[in-house]
């Protein structure tokens, strides 16, 4: 086992904390409670529709909440998006037992109340900075998403607005009010 204050992905994995979420931050433990039931129904209307739509068109495929992608090592940082997808070409074959250590193309992550604004920043930059190209990040309360890219540019989007796969999951797209 490694220093007291810092964990591994491997030892994450045998971590078992019943109705916990966990993720790795350089090598820091993160324990939140379990997301609440509108978390849950956005996260999973989104993972059906962006499910179905990939599925369809053999585009790779769609993880769930709480899947693990180890983004960095030495110290480890494991992420946990509430919906991912990767690209047919990027996903690993056989698929891992444990965490993927390539980042989703895509990252949704939907707000809790819970959630501090710093810390969804650093969320927001370690996906980016491990190579996720698109990013959603979906505020329930305000009933509005923001949308980060790779290359830097951001968008905020009403509720009016539509949620674009754009390069990333070509012809995808999802009003922010069917979700929100």
């Amino acid at each position: 086992m490694s220093s007291p204050d810092v964990l591994t992905a491997n030892e994450l994995m045998r971590l078992h904390m019943p109705n916990k979420r966990t993720e790795l931050v350089r090598g820091r433990l993160i324990v939140r409670e379990p997301a609440g039931l509108r978390h849950g129904a956005i996260a999973a209307e989104l993972t059906a529709r962006l499910r179905n739509f990939v599925t369809e068109r053999s585009l790779g495929i769609v993880v769930a909440a709480e899947t693990g992608f180890k983004i960095f090592s030495d110290p480890d940082t494991v992420r946990a998006p509430d919906v991912g997808f990767i690209g047919a070409d990027r996903v690993p074959r056989p698929l891992p037992r444990g965490y993927a250590t390539v980042a989703p193309d895509l990252a949704v992550e939907v707000l809790s109340p819970d959630d501090r604004a710093g810390e969804v920043l650093d969320k927001v930059g370690d996906w980016l900075r491990a190579g996720c190209r698109l990013l959603w990040v979906l505020d329930p309360e305000r009933r509005i998403a923001r949308v980060y890219r790779a290359d830097g540019t951001e968008s905020l989007l009403s509720v009016d607005g539509s949620l674009d796969g754009e390069d990333v999951v070509r012809g995808f797209a999802c009003r922010v009010a069917e979700i929100l």
